[in-house]
């Protein structure tokens, strides 16, 4: 057609780290249309600003009510943050917001932050009309309960997308920053829009980590980090005044959404969103990361927890970084991750992949000066950390998971592998794939690896996390390799990952 309706979009950020295009569906568009009456397209206030510095009431706002929809979730959350504003996160939605791209980015930050992205052409409107159509997915989320999760959390979302709510719900995200800008032409899935107004918001630490659920469920405040001294407010764990300083430059968006929800919001109904959608990766297709990219700066209280939070990619120079390191070979969890390292001598100063064991709370910690690096003491008690280099190994086609690091406990790490090529073409007798994402440790890494989608039948370097057994397994065809199911299985399992580069 030759005339642009007035819509607004959203898109969110997928959290392991790779951008997520929201398809262009007729069910989408149809969503979209429900608020076309509301937007003014000759709005010239709007076109003739070039950029909006955000308002402390307008972020305020936002941050209001980020708080009030984390601190009313169903079912209720044992273990949400209190969430504050964030400079850092700000500036670099505001370098990201005047790129003007409609897609995630940049890349290098998306490996540690969250992001929601948002854009439209017509009326402005409130910061909280955008955060509230975010939150209203979770009319399509069903939450996942822990007896659902042996070991990995399954997929709830019956609708074209969840993300949104589940980042802006996700407990230990607990800084948010945003910005917007008026982009004179943007390209919005293929079609060109003037003066249109982009949002984006950055989270950290990060969310929507596949697998996982965005919130422990239980009573209020009572699973809350031990960093926020047992402060609760408002079902929320808190630490007092935050004193988040001023900042420019945030706000809005727009997107079509419905709030009709079987737990928290509003009911009103809505057409049945079709299943299909245009990417054409299966839904299963996993590509998110097990080593996550840090800098020298993070610390081990800043990531987030579980299986797949335990491997980190250090890069170079951090031997002169400024960052503190408390402790010899247990280190306080406020240390750098990657000064720790070179500290322990698991790493040196150019870089690498490190693996983290968390410990329990330890009494005080002692200063020491180790491979260039001055350790701090702290005599009272503290979450800590230990840190081991990442072993990589070449394996052949009939390498299993049983043989090379047999799970043991949540802390049976496995070696990167560096499989050969053509795999594939090795007979299931020899080379077993059992499972569909998550196999038998009796399967052959590399054939797992190329049913999963993780590398090609040419070869490559593939991230194991070993996984305690599962009851049964379910076969596939993917990728060219028919997988095996398994009822009654014995012995451990595993999931493959993506390695980058």
């Amino acid at each position: 057609m030759s005339r642009l309706l007035p819509i607004a979009l959203l898109m969110l950020v997928t959290q392991m780290a790779t951008s997520l295009f929201l398809p262009d569906s007729p069910e989408l568009r149809r969503l979209l249309s429900r608020y076309e009456d509301e937007l003014e397209p000759n709005n010239t206030a709007s076109a003739s600003r070039v950029r909006r510095a955000i308002q402390w009431s307008d972020r305020e706002e936002i941050l209001a009510l980020h708080n009030k929809l984390r601190e009313g979730v169903y079912p209720t959350a044992s273990n949400m943050e209190y969430m504050v504003w964030d400079d850092e996160l700000e500036r670099s939605a505001t370098h990201w917001a005047e790129q003007c791209q409609w897609e995630h980015g940049p890349q290098d930050l998306l490996m540690s932050i969250g992001q929601n992205l948002a854009v439209h052409w017509g009326r402005y409107r409130s910061p909280a009309y955008h955060v509230q159509a975010w939150y209203d997915e979770v009319k399509d989320y069903t939450y996942p309960y822990p007896h659902e999760c042996n070991p990995w959390c399954p997929e709830r979302c019956s609708g074209p997308m969840c993300t949104h709510y589940t980042q802006l719900v996700w407990a230990t995200t607990s800084r948010v920053g945003c910005a917007v800008h008026i982009c004179p032409r943007m390209n919005v899935w293929g079609e060109i829009w003037e003066n249109a107004v982009y949002l984006v918001c950055n989270y950290s630490p990060k969310g929507n980590w596949i697998g996982e659920a965005p919130y422990q469920h239980g009573r209020p405040c009572s699973q809350c980090p031990p960093s926020y001294g047992g402060g609760c407010r408002d079902n929320l764990c808190y630490k007092g005044d935050p004193g988040h300083p001023e900042t420019p430059d945030m706000n809005e968006v727009e997107k079509a959404q419905v709030p009709l929800q079987p737990r928290t919001t509003p009911s009103k109904p809505k057409p049945k969103p079709a299943a299909p959608k245009k990417p054409s990766s299966p839904k299963d297709t996993r590509t998110n990361f097990l080593a996550q990219n840090i800098k020298c700066e993070t610390k081990m209280r800043d990531k987030c927890k579980g299986a797949t939070c335990n491997r980190y990619n250090c890069p170079a120079n951090c031997q002169y970084s400024k960052a503190k390191v408390w402790g010899t070979l247990y280190y306080d969890v406020q240390s750098s991750i990657c000064r720790a390292a070179i500290h322990n001598g698991a790493i040196d100063n150019s870089g690498g992949l490190v693996d983290i064991v968390r410990k329990d709370s330890l009494p005080f910690f002692v200063r020491a000066t180790k491979n260039g690096v001055e350790s701090l003491s702290k005599y009272k008690p503290g979450n800590a950390f230990a840190v081991s280099k990442v072993e990589i190994k070449s394996v052949d086609c009939y390498s299993t998971v049983a043989e090379l690091c047999p799970f043991t406990d949540s802390f049976s790490y496995c070696p990167r592998v560096y499989c050969p090529a053509n795999c594939k073409n090795e007979p299931s007798y020899w080379a077993p794939v059992i499972g569909t994402n998550v196999y038998a440790d009796n399967s052959s890494i590399c054939r797992a690896a190329i049913h999963a989608g993780v590398i090609k039948a040419t070869g490559g370097y593939v991230d194991v996390l070993a996984l305690d057994k599962k009851k049964s397994y379910a076969g596939s065809l993917k990728n060219g390799i028919q997988s095996e199911s398994k009822t009654q299985a014995e012995g451990g399992a595993f999931r493959v990952f993506t390695v980058r580069e």
